[in-house]
């Protein structure tokens, strides 16, 4: 069984320059801040993966699911600043309290989001309580590693061994599904910079999509999910998509990859890709959420 409402989401982030020049009290023009910055961190780690605190909130997206449909949605500084963009997203926990699906959401997403949280003061005892407010948190939050509040699919997929982690990319496609494919590379910085915000977004949406793909394995491996149920979820995503004109290339890119896989291979029969079916395949309405 798929423990409803499911809430799959990813970040993107940015290195916060105001920030990254108060912590190491930088004196210099913005176009040598970064590169400062990253020379500082290279001396520190010996990498340029900037420490979390200094990593801005660029784009949440998510894809919400519930016994009405699902829905993908994203925040991006196009519209919003980081601190209202996390206060919508916080917000979706005091209405309801999903299963939280990420890929090394565990390490990363979610410490961002809680250093940043704290960074702007905002207040979100609805995902980081830990059974000082609702003692039922105790035995089930969102922070523990053992718990199913929050499944990082990267770190139980890799059985809590660090040496086993995996990229999600590489994950999704050896599985049969578009992982970044469609947009190549690590672009976030570029998207920005040339206000390309609707790119943005898709690539943020296609790590949420990739990822939900792969929960739906992993469900079906671990017996919460039926085969025949496995195979109406694949569909109904199929039917979602074909309403989301901007995950054209990701249905695209699915439809190739699926074809490299026995498993896989009978995901999209023809008639699906040329004349997707009105009729509902799951046992919900297919119209979106209104809770988010």
């Amino acid at each position: 069984f798929m423990r409803l409402p499911v809430l799959i989401f990813d970040i993107e982030t940015v290195t916060d320059l105001k920030s990254g020049a108060h912590l190491y009290q930088l004196d210099l023009p913005e176009a040598e801040l970064e590169q400062a910055l990253m020379k500082l961190r290279r001396q520190e780690s010996g990498t340029d993966f900037q420490r979390l605190p200094l990593h801005e909130i660029v784009c949440i997206s998510g894809l919400w699911i519930d016994e009405h449909g699902m829905k993908l949605f994203s925040f991006s500084r196009e519209h919003d600043s980081e601190a209202t963009m996390l206060k919508k997203f916080l917000s979706i926990f005091d209405k309801r309290h999903p299963t939280l699906v990420s890929w090394n959401g565990s390490q990363f997403d979610l410490p961002v989001i809680l250093f940043r949280a704290m960074y702007h003061g905002l207040s979100a005892p609805s995902l980081f309580d830990q059974g000082e407010i609702d003692q039922q948190k105790r035995y089930n939050n969102y922070q523990n590693r053992y718990h199913q509040r929050h499944v990082d699919l990267m770190d139980v997929m890799a059985m809590f061994n660090g040496r086993h982690f995996q990229k999600l990319d590489d994950i999704a496609y050896l599985l049969g599904f578009p992982g970044k494919r469609v947009d190549a590379g690590y672009h976030v910085p570029a998207f920005m910079q040339s206000g390309e915000w609707s790119r943005l977004t898709r690539y943020c949406e296609g790590d949420v999509l990739n990822t939900w793909l792969i929960y739906l394995r992993w469900l079906l491996l671990k017996g919460q999910l039926l085969f025949e149920e496995h195979t109406q979820w694949v569909q109904h995503t199929i039917q979602y998509l074909h309403t989301q004109p901007q995950h054209a290339d990701f249905l695209s890119v699915w439809q190739h990859s699926s074809q490299q896989t026995e498993f896989t291979r009978t995901d999209f029969p023809e008639k699906s890709v040329t004349t997707p079916s009105n009729e509902p395949v799951m046992p919900f309405q297919s119209s979106p959420s209104s809770d988010i």
